[in-house]
């Protein structure tokens, strides 16, 4: 996911060389694996990627700030609840530091963020009606096998995108799954 994060990102903004991948390590200390996983990949591009560890407002304030003084930057607000939780701060600082940021929450798009890229929460729960109708006719749930998520959505908002300056092309635009004007 955080290739696609990164791409995503590029895509829209064409002088991206710094994105950061923000996230509470006390509640979420899993996505420091990721990124290290997705650094030692062979990179496709040159945009440079590094954790951002908060955890509180203030953190985020700071670390908002630090991105938009430097041209070129980008944000990922990852999958954590500390994140949902201060995203209304997240995206104050965005909107004040003209930094683009991208989420798997689609809520944070509603919100203003740029754009948001995650798996479609409503197939997820469609798709567990059927377990739970397996296990409410008896079968064990340790006999379920584990399911990954199968459709991914990508929304946009445009609003957010002219603030910023930026010119999505209409190509990008049609592969996106919703965009909010």
């Amino acid at each position: 996911m955080v290739g696609k994060w990164v791409n995503l990102l590029g895509d829209v903004k064409p002088n991206l060389s710094r994105v950061a991948l923000m996230f509470n390590p006390d509640s979420v200390p899993f996505f420091d694996v990721y990124l290290r996983s997705f650094k030692a990949l062979p990179q496709q591009t040159s945009v440079e990627v590094e954790a951002v560890h908060v955890r509180s407002v203030a953190d985020v304030e700071l670390a908002v700030a630090k991105l938009g003084r430097e041209p070129g930057s980008g944000l990922i607000a990852a999958s954590d609840a500390f994140i949902l939780e201060v995203r209304g701060a997240i995206l104050k600082a965005a909107d004040q530091y003209r930094v683009p940021v991208i989420s798997p929450y689609r809520q944070f798009v509603v919100e203003g963020s740029l754009m948001s890229y995650g798996p479609d929460a409503a197939d997820i729960f469609r798709r567990s009606a059927s377990y739970v109708d397996r296990v409410l006719k008896g079968e064990p749930p340790g006999n379920l096998p584990a399911q990954s998520p199968v459709k991914f959505e990508l929304v946009v908002n445009l609003k957010t995108a002219k603030a910023l300056g930026l010119s999505l092309r209409e190509s990008f635009l049609q592969l996106a799954d919703e965009v909010i004007e």
